[in-house]
C-alpha cells in the first residue's frame, strides 16, 4: 500500500470503496443502497461543476469567513526555547470551528438534491451547531442527534442549536455520547431518506460521507498552503503539522494539500484522546493498537473487547470521544504517512492553561490535545523547525468544564 501521486486521497479507494483494500467500504442496509448510490452520483457531478464550486467558494468567503488566520505564537515559542510554534486559527470561522465547512457543503448538496430536511449527529456540539446554522441559512429544516451525556456537558452549543431552530434528539442509549448519536442518526435516515439528506459530521461512515467531508474540510489546507508560502517563500524543510484526531475531519482537512510531500519534510502528527490518566478507557484506537472492525458502515480501527463488541470511551473532550476513526487515517497509519499519539485529559488541560497564559488564543479541549503534543516536542527541536497546530475549535463551549476543572474564570 502507498499513496498515489496526483490523485486526491479521497479517490484512492478500490471499486468497493476501500482504502488500502481494507479500510472504509459501505456496510449499509439494503434500503439505503439506492439513496447512497444517488448521492455518490450527485456528488461526483457537483464536485466537478464550476457553478457549484463557485457557489461553495462564495459562501466559504462571505459567510464562513475564509481564509482564517495563520499566526506565530511568539510568546509560547520563546517560553519553550525550541521549534517555532505557529497556529492555523480555524476557530475564527463562523460558529467557531472547522465543522462549518462540511455543514455548508452538505446543505448546498441537499438543496441541489431537492431535499427539504437535513439530519446530522454531533458530539462536542460543533457539527450540530454548524449544521443548524447552515440549515437556517439555506432554508432547510434541521434535526440533530446528540448523546444525553454530551448535551449536559456542552450547554453553549446546545443553546446555539436551539436558537437556530434545530430539533435536538437526546440519545439515551449506550454511552450516551457521539458513537450512539451517529448510530441513531443513521437509523433515522433509513426511514426518511426520501425527503431528508443526512450530514455525517466527520470523515466517518459509508464511503461517500468520508469523501464529502474530506473534500469540504480540505479548504483548511488549501488556505494554509498559500499562507505558508506567503510567510516563508516556500514550504519549510522541517515542517510538522499537528492536529487532534477524533473522527478525523479537521486533521484530514489540515493535511490534505501536503499529502504529496516527503514525510521527512512535512510530518503529520495526529493526537488522539488518551482519556483520564488513571483510567483504562480512552478514545485512541490508532495509538493503542485497536483491532479492525466495522462501525457506522465502515471498516476501521476501533476500540473493542475480545468478543468484538464496541468498548466505551472516556475523554474530557466530547469531540474526540469516539471509539473508531476515519478510514483515511487508518490508511495513513498503515502506510506510515502520519504518526499518531495520544494526550491525556490532564495533559490537554495543562496545554490549554499554557496557551491561554502566553497567547491571545482560546482553543477548545479538542485542539488542546494537539497543543499538548506541540508543547512536549518543541523544546527538543531546532529553531528552524516549524510546528503548526490547527486550533480547530473555540473553548466557548467548554467554559463549564474548564471552570470546574481549573477552578477559575474562563474567558
Amino acid at each position: 500500500m502507498k499513496i498515489k501521486k496526483n490523485i486526491p486521497l479521497i479517490d484512492q479507494h478500490d471499486k468497493n470503496g476501500f482504502w488500502g483494500g481494507k479500510f472504509g467500504g459501505s456496510f449499509i442496509p439494503e434500503t439505503l443502497k439506492k439513496p447512497v448510490e444517488d448521492l455518490e452520483i450527485l456528488f461526483s457531478r457537483l464536485r466537478n461543476n464550476k457553478n457549484f464550486i463557485f457557489e461553495r467558494d462564495k459562501y466559504f468567503k462571505n459567510w464562513v469567513g475564509s481564509p482564517t488566520r495563520f499566526i506565530k505564537l511568539k510568546n509560547l515559542t520563546t517560553s519553550l526555547r525550541g521549534a517555532q510554534i505557529w497556529s492555523k486559527v480555524v476557530s475564527d470561522a463562523n460558529g467557531g470551528a472547522h465543522k462549518v465547512y462540511n455543514a455548508t457543503v452538505h446543505c448546498l448538496i441537499a438543496k441541489r438534491a431537492g431535499k427539504k430536511y437535513i439530519v446530522g449527529d454531533t458530539g462536542a456540539g460543533y457539527a450540530g451547531k454548524m449544521l443548524s446554522m447552515a440549515a437556517k441559512k439555506f432554508g432547510l429544516k434541521c434535526k440533530i442527534f446528540m448523546g444525553a451525556k454530551d448535551i449536559k456537558r456542552q450547554g453553549p452549543n446546545v443553546r446555539a442549536m436551539k436558537k437556530n431552530s434545530a430539533e435536538i434528539i437526546s440519545v439515551n442509549t449506550g454511552s450516551q455520547t457521539l458513537v450512539d448519536a451517529v448510530s441513531e442518526c443513521m437509523r433515522y435516515w433509513v426511514s426518511n431518506c426520501d425527503t431528508t439528506h443526512m450530514c455525517v459530521g466527520s470523515t466517518v461512515g459509508p464511503n461517500i460521507f468520508v469523501k464529502i467531508c474530506g473534500w469540504s474540510t480540505s479548504q483548511i489546507s488549501r488556505e494554509l498552503s498559500i499562507q505558508i508560502k506567503h510567510e516563508f517563500g516556500e514550504i519549510p524543510k522541517k515542517l510538522k503539522l499537528i492536529n487532534c484526531v477524533g473522527g478525523g475531519s479537521s486533521s484530514f482537512g489540515f493535511w490534505n494539500e501536503f499529502m504529496h510531500y516527503d514525510k521527512r519534510q512535512v510530518e503529520f502528527i495526529g493526537v488522539e484522546a488518551g482519556g483520564p490518566s488513571k483510567s483504562k478507557k480512552h478514545a485512541a484506537p490508532l495509538t493503542y493498537g485497536s483491532k479492525i472492525g466495522v462501525l457506522h458502515g465502515a471498516m476501521q480501527y476501533v476500540n473493542q473487547n475480545k468478543m468484538g463488541q464496541i468498548e466505551e470511551t472516556e475523554s474530557i473532550s466530547a469531540g474526540l470521544d469516539y471509539p473508531g476513526v476515519s478510514p483515511l487515517h487508518c490508511f495513513l497509519k498503515d502506510v506510515k504517512r502520519a504518526r499518531y499519539t495520544a494526550a491525556s485529559d490532564e495533559e490537554a488541560l495543562k496545554a490549554y492553561q499554557l496557551v491561554t497564559e502566553f497567547e491571545n488564543l482560546n482553543p477548545s479541549l479538542e485542539p488542546s490535545h494537539a497543543f499538548a503534543e506541540a508543547i512536549k516536542i518543541a523544546p527538543k527541536l531546532s529553531k528552524d523547525t516549524i510546528i503548526i497546530v490547527n486550533s480547530c475549535g473555540d473553548a466557548e463551549k467548554d467554559k463549564n468544564i474548564l471552570r470546574k476543572k481549573l477552578g477559575r474564570k474562563i474567558r
